[in-house]
């Protein structure tokens, strides 16, 4: 399996144009406040295996400046920082080698700090290639960045979005609930009604019961009177 994979890391290294042998990565631009402090990263690609010897250097050109600084450089597994320059006691080194990162970290920042970083990395037998720049601008605040105004927008976008999903669940809600309710009234109205007509439906019998009754006691009685007649009539 590594015999497999030396030599098809050997096969795109002959592919790979020599004049592109290794591509060197930072960022574009970086904003930091005065007195603050910001890492600047630097990372690497390399279609050979990673060199005991790799080595990453840094330069730096003040704004208006015509010519860069040497301020920093890694070989043989130590870091030097340039001892007579204007980040020697704020400079510190914080990649890792082994992970092809050559980043730095540059303490309490000042106006004067603004300008172009370069970051340039070999890792021997891939030592061409080009460096990569980025920009540093100090501010007493961060402006506001295009990226920022678009995350408010779409934060905000998002925001609404939620809104109107809680209204229209809310709405629902209280639907449901009114049919709910009058589902329930409809319910309790229709057991009143029942209720009514089974007592009307009780009553009834013992309502004909007492009007049969009472017509029985009145033709009892109109007969009584008939014979009472019919006797003294004898008489």
């Amino acid at each position: 399996m590594l015999s497999f994979i030396a030599l098809a890391s050997i096969i795109l290294s002959s592919l790979a144009p020599q004049s592109e042998a290794i591509w060197v990565y930072t960022g574009w631009e970086r904003h930091a406040l005065v007195g603050s402090e910001v890492r600047l990263s630097c990372s690497f690609f390399s279609w050979r295996w990673l060199s005991d010897d790799v080595t990453f250097s840094w330069s730096y050109k003040p704004d208006n400046a015509r010519s860069s600084i040497s301020i920093f450089h890694y070989a043989g597994g130590q870091p030097y920082v340039d001892n007579k320059g204007p980040f020697r006691d704020r400079l510190e080194f914080v990649g890792n080698p082994q992970k092809r990162d050559g980043s730095i970290l540059i303490r309490n920042l000042d106006y004067n700090d603004n300008g172009t970083f370069t970051c340039d990395a070999k890792n021997p037998p891939d030592i061409v290639g080009r460096p990569s720049s980025v920009k540093l601008l100090v501010f007493d605040k961060v402006p506001v960045r295009a990226g920022v105004i678009t995350g408010a927008i779409i934060g905000s976008v998002l925001g609404l979005v939620i809104l109107i999903v809680a209204i229209y669940f809310l709405m629902r809600f209280l639907v449901a609930r009114r049919v709910l309710n009058l589902s329930v009234s409809k319910i309790e109205k229709g057991k009143k009604v029942k209720g009514k007509e089974g007592s009307q439906q009780r009553q009834g019998p013992v309502l004909y019961a007492t009007l049969d009754q009472s017509s029985k006691l009145k033709a009892a009685g109109s007969e009584k009177k008939k014979s009472g007649d019919s006797k003294k009539d004898k008489k």
